[in-house]
């Protein structure tokens, strides 16, 4: 993941009256914090903050210049509003050149698995261990022509050179199952039939 540079302002006003401020000058607040120093209050240029997160996803690291000094910085919490969905605040993490940092990343399935089969996938991300300029932005997983039956696991994941596994090696990503049949599908409604008849005569 490439490194992005954003200017960013300390922000002298706080509480929900200066936070609404703050987003109807064109900018979100955020709290930039870590390594034990002191949250640093923020305000980062809404428009150019929105478009890293489209185009980086949620684990984009910044180069905040700050008044005359940067700052390296990952973006740990976007929180959106529910129904407008513009984004309210961000935290961000102070993270240093070749610091490993524990993310969650995006699994994207691809491909078509065999005829006849229905896939179930219990996990959306996985959480790895990386360099924080080296998060990959997503982890692809082709399940082109898999079986009925297969079962794939966290371990099963192929991750990129230097980036460890931290999700349960065990824990289910998806599986392909059979599909019913129109038989078992007629049979299931023909049952689920039955049993509304039943408590209707009762």
């Amino acid at each position: 993941m490439s490194e992005v540079r954003l200017a960013a302002e300390e922000r002298t006003e706080f509480g929900k009256g200066a936070a609404r401020r703050t987003r109807r000058a064109g900018k979100i607040p955020a709290v930039l914090y870590g390594h034990g120093s002191d949250p640093k209050h923020l305000a980062l240029p809404a428009l150019e903050f929105a478009r890293v997160v489209r185009e980086h996803g949620h684990n984009a690291v910044l180069t905040l210049d700050i008044d005359s000094t940067s700052e390296l910085a990952l973006t740990k919490t976007v929180t959106t509003h529910p129904i407008k969905n513009y984004i309210e605040h961000v935290d961000l993490l102070l993270v240093q050149r070749g610091e490993k940092v524990t993310v969650d990343v995006p699994i994207v399935v691809s491909g078509e698995p065999a005829a006849a089969t229905l896939v179930t996938q219990d996990l959306t991300t996985v959480q790895v261990e990386a360099e924080a300029l080296h998060i990959p932005e997503q982890i692809e997983l082709s399940i082109e022509g898999v079986e009925a039956g297969t079962q794939i696991h966290a371990s099963d994941l192929k991750l990129p050179s230097g980036v460890g596994l931290v999700t349960d090696a065990e824990a289910l990503v998806l599986a392909v199952n059979a599909a019913p049949t129109a038989a078992e599908l007629d049979g299931g409604e023909g049952e689920a039939a039955a049993d509304t008849e039943a408590t209707e005569e009762s």
